[in-house]
């Protein structure tokens, strides 16, 4: 079960006095009287569950692109700064072996916080630094996909970083492993039929035998390069070698789920526990593709009973594999993407249900980190 300690109330009301966008995230009474001198000093002292201050350090894309009304990250940090935690931010460029250690170019940083949908100064950063990763008590790999050669590069630094000591958020061996569309292929019994193929003939003859199907690449993101195809269409041949680049790429095909209407949705395991909530990315008139970056709606609903059956069963096979935080997909009720690189859905969840998705994160990142 999740649960918010107790200890981290006071970084929490540090941070709303520091900073007034956190009164609208607090929902205590507070008593006027004066603080004694040792709560003073405990209030003055960033706290967590284990009594220290948290060294977080995350990989992501520049902060100012951040868009801070829906990003994921952006609630992961706001979170981790109320709680008083330090924090530091690269790039995964800016990764390096260094005196056999992997070190990173990081800059710490102070959470100022947005004030406006499109405020991009809402942090003061330091001058980056380089240090070695297993110097934080945690990393956490936030770099938005595509999932390309550099990106695979970073992930190999990233288990030389854990072989020597880092506490790193998602495993680097995890996002090599779990490819976000093939992931689904070591779970089969939930999914819809499915081909994996770089020969063009494959998928005609797969289109031939269901009618209807979805064709996507393996290292797209945001609904990119998704086409629904059915034999009707007089673009297949082009739109497959468009895809397949004549042959020389593998793709894959599901057969088109029709509940695609009702949402693609989001369903966040963190830490092994299910959040009970999900984002239902539910396509514009004219749209098969639900994701928000291709203008899909973000609707946040209960759990069906087939979804929690989906992520319970997948939930201890993420913790064994070193995944703290995974996105699966559900169309219907079939699985259809497991992601770990970067997933979202946090900030939606959390505006339309009130439940604190980000402080669930934190609570796992500070039991993971001390495991």
């Amino acid at each position: 079960m999740f649960r918010r300690p107790v200890c981290c109330v006071l970084p929490i009301l540090k941070a709303v006095v520091c900073r007034p966008d956190a009164w609208s995230r607090l929902h205590v009474s507070f008593s006027t009287a004066p603080l004694s001198d040792g709560l003073k000093a405990l209030y003055d002292k960033p706290l967590t569950q284990s009594g220290h201050t948290m060294n977080i350090l995350f990989i992501a894309d520049p902060m100012a692109t951040f868009k801070t009304y829906k990003d994921t990250t952006y609630a992961m940090m706001r979170e981790m700064a109320a709680r008083g935690w330090q924090l530091s931010h690269t790039l995964s460029s800016e990764l390096s072996v260094a005196g056999g250690e992997v070190v990173a170019a990081a800059a710490a940083f102070e959470f100022i916080g947005a004030q406006s949908d499109d405020d991009h100064h809402w942090f003061a950063e330091s001058a980056k630094a380089q240090k070695a990763l297993h110097h934080y008590d945690a990393v956490i790999m936030r770099t938005d996909p595509p999932f390309d050669m550099q990106y695979l590069y970073a992930t190999q630094l990233l288990t030389l970083a854990a072989e020597q000591g880092a506490k790193v958020f998602n495993s680097g061996q995890a996002m090599r492993d779990f490819n976000e569309k093939l992931a689904i292929l070591n779970f089969s019994r939930f999914t819809a039929s499915t081909l994996v193929s770089t020969r063009s003939a494959d998928v005609r003859a797969f289109l031939a035998e269901h009618g209807d199907i979805i064709v996507k690449p393996l290292d797209g993101m945001g609904g990119m390069g998704i086409f629904r195809l059915t034999e009707a269409d007089p673009n297949i041949g082009s739109i497959l070698e468009t895809l397949m680049q004549l042959d020389t790429r593998t793709i894959m095909a599901q057969r088109y789920i029709p509940e695609i209407v009702h949402g693609d949705k989001r369903v966040l395991v963190i830490g092994g526990e299910v959040v009970p909530f999900a984002l239902a990315r539910i396509p514009q008139n004219g749209e098969t593709r639900g994701n928000l970056a291709a203008g899909g709606r973000g609707v946040a609903q209960e759990l069906s009973a087939r979804d929690r059956e989906i992520a319970e069963a997948l939930a201890p096979e993420l913790v064994r594999r070193g995944i703290l935080l995974a996105g699966l997909d559900i169309i219907g009720d079939c699985l259809t993407e497991v992601n770990v690189t970067s997933p979202t859905g946090f900030q939606e969840i959390m505006k339309q249900k009130g439940f604190d998705v980000a402080a669930h994160f934190a609570d796992a990142v500070a039991a993971w980190a001390k495991a």
